[in-house]
């Protein structure tokens, strides 16, 4: 019998003294998807890192299809059949696809001169196999958010690796990219290669993969097949404990209209946009990739040029320039991508709670320290933010708890509508439901929710109305009653 493509087993690493990887273990076979389950801080990373040669592990085995191996260097795991799809995307805008997916290994003719038709080619035949529908002669800076997921997905496999890891490869991909994606997984399933693969996504595994590992605290839990466990199996296995509902509604929704907006046209694929929120409501926004969900935000934001239409905010007519006029007029943004607009990842826990309200924190003559220091302490109480201390670089927190400092640093200017792009966006199941009691409450207390999904269970399951986007505009607006998948998908595409 073969041996397995990866198998790993007591592998452990520690930080400091800390350990993050206490008991790492792992079997992937050929022609299988192997899900990697766990909450933020789980040991996942570590692991992953440990087994690409971006960290030496402390103590453990790896074997790669049969031999002990120990990466020293990411090269050193692509050399043994071993590439990876990062979270994190690191395209370089001004290159085109194929120069992007070939960066540093150009195919090149007589005297070193890169050979940029072949280059084309070989990119061009690689997308079409996948099924991903990009001109290899596409400059990176001009494509979606989506579109640069599935180059960096093409890019991993154009190394012909017998081990793909996934790591989050949907987080940035709309319902039909992910479908291209795991088109893309199947066609790797049978030519017998294995994946890996690692989303906060329950229903995306229990649709793609095979076999199931759960880690928790840095420690193997459980493995097995996933036609054998449920999601409220994984759920109890993640989080340690069984949650009695995996959202947390309760909210009631008022008569009385908070913001409405009238005929919006923004400079940017947003027009003819109207739709009413009232107080206590959680209002929806669904669409496909680049329907215009994150783009009607920011122009409620003053982050894009208005050219026609009304904003009315509570029975007055406002128009914002930029984002200082929305936050004092009671507005608050929660961006889809915390990395790049939410946080300042190398300043403190407190820095980035305290940024968005400085006023409040400061004097004539600078930063008032105690200020700021209460500020940052009530928050991280009021979200249960897990850090060790409030000096600590945002950098080194959890997805959800960073996602928590995101939240945490605009409550702090007491607004009146939360704005929410993609809340829960690569956390765990258990930080979901916190970031939902979260919205719910702040509805329950008089605000009003707009939040963005491009996951249609969490639509069905925190939303009063939704407004469904596609191709800039609305497509149409349903009651809580009206909300079902089939509905919602026919409306977008």
């Amino acid at each position: 019998m073969d041996a397995p493509l990866l198998e790993v087993v007591g592998l452990q690493k520690s930080f400091g003294g800390v350990a993050a990887l206490k008991d790492g273990r792992f079997r992937l076979e050929r022609g299988t998807v192997h899900a990697l389950c766990g909450g933020n801080g789980a040991g996942k990373s570590t692991f992953l890192t440990i087994i690409m040669g971006i960290q030496v592990r402390d103590a453990g085995t790896i074997r790669c299809k049969g031999e002990d191996v120990v990466f020293a260097t990411p090269r050193e795991a692509l050399a043994h059949g071993i590439s990876i799809i990062e979270q994190e995307l690191s395209p370089v805008p001004a290159m085109t696809v194929a120069e992007n997916i070939f960066l540093g290994r150009e195919p090149v003719r007589a005297l070193g001169r890169v050979d940029f038709r072949r280059m084309n080619e070989q990119a061009q035949a690689l997308l079409d196999r996948l099924g991903f529908q990009i001109a290899a002669t596409d400059r990176m800076g001009e494509l979606s958010v989506a579109k640069l997921q599935l180059v960096e997905i093409a890019k991993a496999l154009s190394y012909d690796a017998e081990i793909i890891i996934m790591d989050e490869p949907t987080s940035a991909l709309g319902e039909s990219e992910a479908d291209q994606l795991f088109e893309a997984v199947h066609k790797l399933k049978a030519e017998g290669k294995g994946v890996i693969y690692v989303s906060h996504r329950l229903s995306e595994i229990l649709e793609i993969a095979d076999h199931y590992t759960v880690f928790r605290d840095g420690a193997f839990v459980e493995a097995g097949e996933i036609a054998d466990v449920s999601k409220t199996d994984l759920i109890r296995m993640i989080v340690g404990r069984p949650l009695s509902e995996e959202f947390f509604k309760e909210n009631r929704p008022t008569d009385e209209v908070t913001l409405s907006i009238d005929g919006i046209d923004a400079s940017h694929g947003v027009h003819d946009v109207s739709f009413d929120a009232h107080r206590g409501e959680i209002l929806g926004f669904y669409g496909l990739m680049g329907s215009g969900r994150t783009e009607i935000f920011e122009r409620l934001f003053g982050l894009s040029e208005c050219r026609a239409g009304t904003i009315t905010l509570q029975g007055r007519q406002v128009q914002f320039n930029d984002p200082a006029e929305a936050i004092d007029s009671g507005l608050a943004l929660v961006t889809e991508d915390r990395k790049e607009s939410g946080l300042v990842l190398l300043a403190s826990v407190r820095n980035n709670l305290c940024m968005a309200s400085l006023p409040a924190v400061s004097n004539p003559t600078g930063m008032h320290p105690a200020a700021e220091r209460d500020a940052a302490h009530r928050m991280i109480e009021m979200f249960g933010i897990k850090t060790s201390t409030d000096r600590l670089e945002v950098s080194g927190l959890s997805g959800g708890n960073q996602q928590k400092v995101v939240l945490g640093k605009w409550f702090l200017t007491n607004p009146d509508i939360l704005i929410l792009d993609e809340p829960t966006r690569g956390v765990d199941v258990g930080a979901k439901r916190e970031i939902y009691r979260i919205m719910s409450d702040f509805a329950s207390q008089g605000g009003t929710v707009l939040m963005s999904s491009s996951e249609t269970d969490e639509i069905i399951g925190m939303v009063d109305r939704v407004v469904v986007m596609k191709d800039g505009t609305v497509s149409g607006v349903l009651s809580r009653e009206e909300i079902d998948a089939e509905t919602l998908v026919h409306l977008a595409a």
